[in-house]
């Protein structure tokens, strides 16, 4: 039996279609957009200079964080469900990668984006939405045990292409765990506070 891993059937102008549509959703800069939109400034110059939630979060607005986060994880599920809709499954998948790509690697302010877990919840919600109540469970499992928000999304996109792979869904398996790597890689800075022991805890405060 040939791997369901091996067997894309998409050619290339679609997938090309697909990557394009994906990236340039993924490419809003919604923390950036929402913070300048409220008055509170470019948000690329507070904290870690990230566009992604937990840096708009710093500017002391929690609604505006949540929004940020819930807008972007929907721009890579609409890149899949509109992409899907249109092109079918094999290119939602291709379309949900690049606008996680998008997200992390804007064109419009200098590829300098976000780390991307929104992205990768929202990916998921678009081809595997089943597995977003199994990246929450795990979140939630790791946060209450280390109160660790980085390291419980950390773990969360550990586990979940695994559970995909067993599940037989090696496509959407392998895409989401070149999404891992990618996001630990940006989690660069993260990982090296919580080997040290100076990650800041979910509640910590200054």
């Amino acid at each position: 039996m040939v791997s369901d891993l091996m067997t894309w059937q998409i050619t290339l102008p679609i997938a090309l279609a697909a990557a394009a549509i994906g990236y340039l959703l993924g490419s809003i800069p919604f923390g950036l957009l929402l913070t300048k939109a409220a008055g509170l400034g470019d948000v690329r110059s507070i904290g870690s200079g990230n566009i992604g939630a937990t840096n708009v979060l710093r500017t002391g607005n929690k609604k505006l964080a949540a929004a940020t986060l819930l807008l972007d994880a929907l721009k890579a599920s609409a890149a899949a469900w509109i992409v899907g809709y249109f092109l079918g499954n094999e290119a939602a998948l291709i379309a949900g990668f690049f606008a996680f790509i998008g997200h992390l690697f804007p064109v419009w302010i200098g590829f300098k984006g976000g780390k991307g877990v929104a992205t990768y919840i929202g990916t998921l919600l678009g081809v595997a939405p089943i597995m977003v109540l199994a990246f929450a469970a795990v979140w939630l499992a790791v946060a209450f045990t280390t109160r660790y928000s980085s390291l419980s999304a950390l773990v969360a996109m550990l586990v979940i292409p695994v559970a995909l792979w067993i599940l037989g869904a090696e496509k959407v398996a392998a895409v989401m765990a070149i999404m891992t790597v990618i996001s630990y890689w940006k989690h660069k800075t993260n990982i090296s506070r919580l080997i040290s022991g100076t990650e800041s805890k979910i509640g910590a405060k200054g």
